[in-house]
Protein backbone atom coordinates (compact mmCIF):
# COMPACT_ATOMS: atom_id res chain seq x y z
CA UNK A 1 0.00 0.00 0.00
CA UNK A 2 1.30 3.45 -0.92
CA UNK A 3 1.40 5.79 2.07
CA UNK A 4 1.74 9.50 1.28
CA UNK A 5 3.79 11.66 3.62
CA UNK A 6 0.76 13.90 4.06
CA UNK A 7 -1.10 10.98 5.65
CA UNK A 8 1.57 10.45 8.34
CA UNK A 9 2.83 14.01 8.76
CA UNK A 10 -0.47 15.87 8.40
CA UNK A 11 -0.17 19.66 8.63
CA UNK A 12 3.62 19.39 9.01
CA UNK A 13 3.66 19.22 5.20
CA UNK A 14 2.92 22.88 4.31
CA UNK A 15 0.10 23.89 2.00
CA UNK A 16 0.85 27.61 1.54
CA UNK A 17 3.42 27.09 -1.24
CA UNK A 18 5.63 24.32 -2.64
CA UNK A 19 8.90 26.15 -3.21
CA UNK A 20 12.24 24.69 -2.18
CA UNK A 21 13.66 26.69 0.74
CA UNK A 22 16.84 27.25 2.75
CA UNK A 23 17.18 27.40 6.55
CA UNK A 24 17.06 31.21 6.44
CA UNK A 25 13.39 30.90 5.49
CA UNK A 26 12.58 29.80 9.04
CA UNK A 27 15.28 31.75 10.84
CA UNK A 28 13.82 35.01 9.59
CA UNK A 29 10.33 33.85 10.56
CA UNK A 30 11.45 32.99 14.10
CA UNK A 31 13.29 36.28 14.60
CA UNK A 32 10.36 38.24 13.17
CA UNK A 33 7.87 36.89 15.69
CA UNK A 34 10.18 37.05 18.70
CA UNK A 35 10.82 39.95 21.07
CA UNK A 36 14.42 40.90 20.24
CA UNK A 37 14.48 43.95 22.50
CA UNK A 38 16.24 41.63 24.93
CA UNK A 39 19.33 39.48 24.34
CA UNK A 40 18.16 36.53 22.24
CA UNK A 41 20.23 33.43 22.94
CA UNK A 42 21.14 31.26 19.97
CA UNK A 43 23.12 28.00 19.91
CA UNK A 44 24.64 26.75 16.66
CA UNK A 45 24.66 22.99 17.23
CA UNK A 46 27.52 21.58 15.17
CA UNK A 47 28.94 25.01 14.43
CA UNK A 48 32.16 23.81 12.78
CA UNK A 49 34.34 26.83 12.12
CA UNK A 50 31.69 29.14 13.63
CA UNK A 51 30.80 30.95 10.42
CA UNK A 52 27.16 31.45 11.42
CA UNK A 53 28.10 33.91 14.18
CA UNK A 54 28.47 36.83 11.77
CA UNK A 55 25.30 35.82 9.94
CA UNK A 56 23.18 35.90 13.10
CA UNK A 57 24.73 39.14 14.29
CA UNK A 58 23.93 40.69 10.91
CA UNK A 59 20.27 39.77 11.43
CA UNK A 60 20.15 41.42 14.85
CA UNK A 61 22.93 42.89 16.96
CA UNK A 62 21.27 41.75 20.20
CA UNK A 63 21.63 38.05 19.42
CA UNK A 64 23.76 36.29 22.04
CA UNK A 65 25.42 33.57 19.91
CA UNK A 66 27.26 30.42 20.99
CA UNK A 67 28.60 27.59 18.85
CA UNK A 68 29.22 24.00 19.91
CA UNK A 69 30.84 21.03 18.19
CA UNK A 70 32.89 17.94 18.91
CA UNK A 71 36.64 18.46 19.17
CA UNK A 72 37.51 15.98 16.39
CA UNK A 73 35.16 17.45 13.78
CA UNK A 74 37.01 18.15 10.49
CA UNK A 75 35.31 21.56 10.40
CA UNK A 76 36.48 22.35 13.95
CA UNK A 77 40.03 21.40 13.01
CA UNK A 78 39.84 23.90 10.14
CA UNK A 79 39.10 26.86 12.46
CA UNK A 80 41.24 29.93 11.98
CA UNK A 81 40.01 31.76 15.07
CA UNK A 82 39.20 30.72 18.64
CA UNK A 83 37.15 32.48 21.31
CA UNK A 84 34.99 31.71 24.35
CA UNK A 85 31.86 31.52 22.16
CA UNK A 86 33.19 28.42 20.40
CA UNK A 87 32.75 25.43 22.68
CA UNK A 88 33.60 21.75 22.30
CA UNK A 89 31.61 18.91 23.88
CA UNK A 90 31.30 15.11 23.89
CA UNK A 91 28.58 15.00 21.23
CA UNK A 92 25.73 14.41 23.70
CA UNK A 93 25.89 16.48 26.89
CA UNK A 94 25.42 20.18 26.10
CA UNK A 95 27.10 22.24 28.86
CA UNK A 96 24.31 24.78 29.42
CA UNK A 97 21.49 25.04 31.95
CA UNK A 98 17.89 23.96 31.33
CA UNK A 99 15.92 26.45 29.24
CA UNK A 100 18.98 28.55 28.41
CA UNK A 101 18.38 29.15 24.68
CA UNK A 102 15.63 30.76 22.62
CA UNK A 103 16.81 29.11 19.41
CA UNK A 104 18.93 26.09 18.52
CA UNK A 105 20.20 26.14 14.93
CA UNK A 106 21.57 23.02 13.22
CA UNK A 107 22.76 23.11 9.62
CA UNK A 108 23.37 19.63 8.17
CA UNK A 109 24.61 18.18 11.46
CA UNK A 110 22.22 15.48 12.65
CA UNK A 111 23.34 13.01 9.98
CA UNK A 112 26.80 13.09 11.61
CA UNK A 113 25.56 12.54 15.18
CA UNK A 114 26.17 9.00 16.44
CA UNK A 115 23.56 9.12 19.20
CA UNK A 116 20.79 11.40 17.91
CA UNK A 117 18.14 10.37 20.44
CA UNK A 118 20.30 11.38 23.37
CA UNK A 119 21.41 14.63 21.75
CA UNK A 120 17.87 15.64 20.79
CA UNK A 121 16.76 15.18 24.40
CA UNK A 122 19.52 17.62 25.33
CA UNK A 123 18.27 20.07 22.69
CA UNK A 124 14.84 19.88 24.29
CA UNK A 125 16.30 20.41 27.75
CA UNK A 126 18.29 23.55 26.91
CA UNK A 127 15.47 25.17 24.93
CA UNK A 128 13.14 27.58 26.68
CA UNK A 129 9.44 26.69 26.54
CA UNK A 130 8.29 28.34 23.33
CA UNK A 131 11.82 28.21 21.93
CA UNK A 132 12.64 26.96 18.44
CA UNK A 133 14.84 24.29 16.86
CA UNK A 134 15.54 25.14 13.21
CA UNK A 135 17.83 23.40 10.77
CA UNK A 136 18.35 20.88 8.01
CA UNK A 137 19.48 17.29 7.68
CA UNK A 138 19.97 14.56 5.09
CA UNK A 139 17.38 12.23 3.60
CA UNK A 140 18.72 10.62 0.40
CA UNK A 141 22.15 12.27 0.39
CA UNK A 142 25.30 10.22 -0.41
CA UNK A 143 27.85 9.55 2.34
CA UNK A 144 29.90 12.64 3.19
CA UNK A 145 32.19 13.91 5.98
CA UNK A 146 31.75 10.84 8.23
CA UNK A 147 27.94 10.90 7.98
CA UNK A 148 26.34 7.99 9.87
CA UNK A 149 22.57 8.46 9.40
CA UNK A 150 20.02 9.64 6.86
CA UNK A 151 16.51 10.51 8.11
CA UNK A 152 13.18 10.00 6.42
CA UNK A 153 10.79 12.88 7.11
CA UNK A 154 8.51 10.46 8.99
CA UNK A 155 11.39 9.03 11.05
CA UNK A 156 12.47 12.56 11.92
CA UNK A 157 8.95 13.35 13.13
CA UNK A 158 9.09 10.35 15.48
CA UNK A 159 12.42 11.50 16.91
CA UNK A 160 10.98 14.95 17.60
CA UNK A 161 8.01 13.48 19.43
CA UNK A 162 10.28 11.22 21.47
CA UNK A 163 12.39 14.26 22.45
CA UNK A 164 9.19 16.13 23.50
CA UNK A 165 9.60 18.65 20.70
CA UNK A 166 6.75 19.75 18.45
CA UNK A 167 7.38 19.46 14.72
CA UNK A 168 5.70 22.44 13.05
CA UNK A 169 6.81 22.06 9.43
CA UNK A 170 9.12 20.19 7.08
CA UNK A 171 10.03 21.65 3.72
CA UNK A 172 12.12 20.25 0.84
CA UNK A 173 15.63 21.42 0.16
CA UNK A 174 17.87 20.27 -2.71
CA UNK A 175 16.72 17.06 -4.42
CA UNK A 176 18.53 13.73 -4.11
CA UNK A 177 19.38 13.23 -7.80
CA UNK A 178 21.17 16.57 -7.93
CA UNK A 179 23.20 15.63 -4.85
CA UNK A 180 24.08 12.24 -6.36
CA UNK A 181 25.19 13.81 -9.65
CA UNK A 182 27.13 16.47 -7.75
CA UNK A 183 28.96 13.81 -5.74
CA UNK A 184 29.68 11.77 -8.87
CA UNK A 185 31.21 14.82 -10.57
CA UNK A 186 33.43 15.62 -7.59
CA UNK A 187 31.25 18.37 -6.09
CA UNK A 188 31.75 21.17 -8.66
CA UNK A 189 30.90 24.60 -7.26
CA UNK A 190 28.55 25.31 -10.14
CA UNK A 191 26.00 22.87 -8.72
CA UNK A 192 26.01 24.61 -5.33
CA UNK A 193 23.55 27.10 -6.78
CA UNK A 194 20.84 24.45 -6.46
CA UNK A 195 20.70 24.98 -2.71
CA UNK A 196 19.59 28.55 -3.32
CA UNK A 197 17.60 28.02 -6.51
CA UNK A 198 15.06 25.28 -7.23
CA UNK A 199 16.99 22.10 -8.11
CA UNK A 200 16.21 20.16 -11.33
CA UNK A 201 14.10 17.30 -9.92
CA UNK A 202 12.19 19.75 -7.73
CA UNK A 203 11.46 21.85 -10.81
CA UNK A 204 10.16 18.77 -12.63
CA UNK A 205 7.94 17.81 -9.68
CA UNK A 206 6.54 21.35 -9.59
CA UNK A 207 5.80 21.26 -13.31
CA UNK A 208 4.07 17.87 -13.16
CA UNK A 209 2.14 18.95 -10.07
CA UNK A 210 0.84 22.08 -11.77
CA UNK A 211 -0.15 20.12 -14.87
CA UNK A 212 -2.12 17.74 -12.64
CA UNK A 213 -3.51 20.69 -10.64
CA UNK A 214 -2.18 19.08 -7.48
CA UNK A 215 -2.26 20.88 -4.14
CA UNK A 216 0.82 22.52 -2.65
CA UNK A 217 0.86 19.95 0.15
CA UNK A 218 0.87 17.11 -2.39
CA UNK A 219 3.74 18.71 -4.33
CA UNK A 220 5.66 19.28 -1.11
CA UNK A 221 5.11 15.65 -0.10
CA UNK A 222 6.56 14.47 -3.43
CA UNK A 223 9.56 16.76 -3.07
CA UNK A 224 10.12 15.50 0.48
CA UNK A 225 9.85 11.92 -0.77
CA UNK A 226 12.72 12.44 -3.22
CA UNK A 227 14.72 15.14 -1.45
CA UNK A 228 18.39 14.88 -0.62
CA UNK A 229 17.96 17.23 2.35
CA UNK A 230 15.01 18.79 4.15
CA UNK A 231 14.49 21.83 6.37
CA UNK A 232 12.80 21.51 9.76
CA UNK A 233 10.91 23.98 11.93
CA UNK A 234 10.42 22.69 15.48
CA UNK A 235 9.23 24.23 18.74
CA UNK A 236 9.41 23.32 22.40
CA UNK A 237 5.74 23.58 23.32
CA UNK A 238 5.17 25.78 26.35
CA UNK A 239 1.54 24.72 26.79
CA UNK A 240 1.97 20.94 26.65
CA UNK A 241 5.49 19.80 27.62
CA UNK A 242 4.47 16.14 27.29
CA UNK A 243 3.11 16.64 23.76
Amino acid sequence: MKVLLTSVLGDCVPSDHARQVEIEYYLKRVLKVQDIDRAYRVLDLGCGAGKSMKYFQSLNGKIDWYGIDIESSPEVLSRTEHNDRLITFDGINIPFADGHFDLVYSNQVLEHVRQPRELLKEVSRILKPGGFFVGSTSHLEPFHSYSVWNYTPYGFSLLMKEAKLKLLELRPSIDSLTLIVRRGLGAPRLLNMFWRFESPLNLLITLVGKLLRASNSFINSLKLLFCGQFIFYVMKDKADPDL
